[in-house]
């Protein structure tokens, strides 16, 4: 069989791949359609290159909201840039497009730090200096601060760390009490039955469940751990009212107290919930058990990417993005509001402000969680989900 440039990713995101006809499949099929475009336009219009427009224009490949027009357009006016935007929905599906060719049309990216380090090994990302990021990382927290491990690839810095969160049981404490939550108990006791709400979110809902059963998801799994991730999971399913991929739908039911508590999202749910007034609404993260630590800490990164033709450029929009000024924009979006990697905004934060992030409790989740990377048995864990989900209707 032919090796595929993303044969050596699980097949839950293989799968993903092909849907978004990124395979080579897709790919041929794409290469055609642009190849015909270009010759059209070349008879019509004359060449056309990207260096021809090198000077002023810029691609950010990245999440929504670090286009936001507040972080870009004091970019775009000091620098006599314009930079347009490939809005990302999905990390998995960002990386494809860009080992599938668009690297050759980015110069910035934005995603979630394990798909950002794997740019590292597909030649995809520039290796940085941290020399080069002195500025920067003066103002980072120590915590985010080179040598930043998740970040490394053969001791190389492939990206920078830019945005952060927890992911833990989201409860509302007008009807649950956080002590409560020190553990994942409550998702299984029978009085909570049909007030427990499991976001549909692929390996999100399954990975804080898997430590709860004492299983590192993090490590590779036999068959009999992999068990106990079944029984956990068939457990949940028992107690769980619902399953739901809408965020705005969970955070309704933790606002009108018909659910106790919701699993597998975390700070990313109840943040925007809190700017709008609900200090009720609180993503926590349980105490270790057995010495295995129950909560997971996501990181989104930037890296420049290595085929960008103004790499001087890239740098400093790469420092922007990550600068003070932009952290407090990019930490208190409407969508969504998470704390940053550069400790100089705090000082920037209102009391308020602080308390919509829970800047209070951020290190205490930090200290009680794991560090999000692509779980080796995801394929594994995520067909006995469907089959332990498909049982318990």
């Amino acid at each position: 069989m032919t090796k595929t440039w993303y044969s050596d990713l699980p097949v839950y995101y293989q799968n993903q791949i092909k849907a978004m006809g990124l395979d080579e499949a897709g790919l041929a099929r794409r290469r055609f359609m642009k190849g015909a475009a270009a010759a059209a336009g070349v008879a019509m219009l004359g060449a056309h290159s990207r260096q021809a427009t090198a000077a002023t224009q810029m691609t950010y490949m990245c999440w929504e909201g670090y286009n936001d027009p507040r972080i870009i357009d004091p970019f775009n006016k000091a620098n006599g840039t314009e930079i347009g935007f490939d809005l990302i929905v999905d990390s998995p599906g960002g990386f494809a497009k860009l080992q599938a060719g668009a690297s050759r049309e980015v110069d910035l990216v934005s995603s979630d730090m394990p798909w950002i380090t794997r740019m590292g090994p597909a030649g995809i990302a520039m290796e940085l200096n941290p020399d080069d990021y002195a500025d920067v990382y003066a103002t980072f927290y120590d915590q985010f601060k080179p040598p930043f491990e998740p970040l490394l690839n053969d001791g190389k810095t492939i990206g920078v760390a830019t945005r952060w969160g927890w992911v833990g049981p989201c409860v509302n404490t007008d009807v649950t009490k956080p002590e409560v939550w020190k553990t994942y108990d409550p998702v299984f006791d029978p009085a909570n039955k049909d007030k427990i709400c499991v976001m549909d979110w692929g390996d999100w809902p399954i990975l804080p469940m898997a430590l709860h059963a004492g299983i590192n998801p993090y490590e590779e799994l036999d068959q009999a751990a992999l068990e106990e991730v079944r029984k956990v999971l068939r457990a949940m399913f028992k107690n769980t009212r619902t399953i739901v991929g809408d965020l705005t739908q969970a955070q309704k039911g933790l606002l009108d107290g018909s659910l106790l508590g919701c699993i597998g999202a975390g700070s990313y749910l109840t943040s925007a919930v809190r700017k709008q007034g609900h200090k009720n609404i609180l993503g926590l993260v349980p105490e270790p058990k057995n010495g295995l630590k129950q909560g997971i800490i996501w990181v989104e990164a930037t890296a420049i990417l290595k085929e960008t033709d103004q790499p001087e450029l890239a740098q400093k929009l790469l420092k922007h993005v990550v600068s003070k000024d932009s952290g407090k924009i990019l930490s208190l979006l409407d969508s969504t509001c998470n704390v940053v990697t550069n400790k100089a905004v705090e000082e920037l934060y209102s009391q308020e402000e602080k308390d919509i992030l829970q800047v209070d409790y951020m290190w205490h989740a930090w200290d009680n969680s794991q560090m999000h990377r692509i779980a080796p048995n995801i394929d594994e864990m995520l067909a006995i989900w469907q089959e332990e989900l498909a049982a318990a209707k």
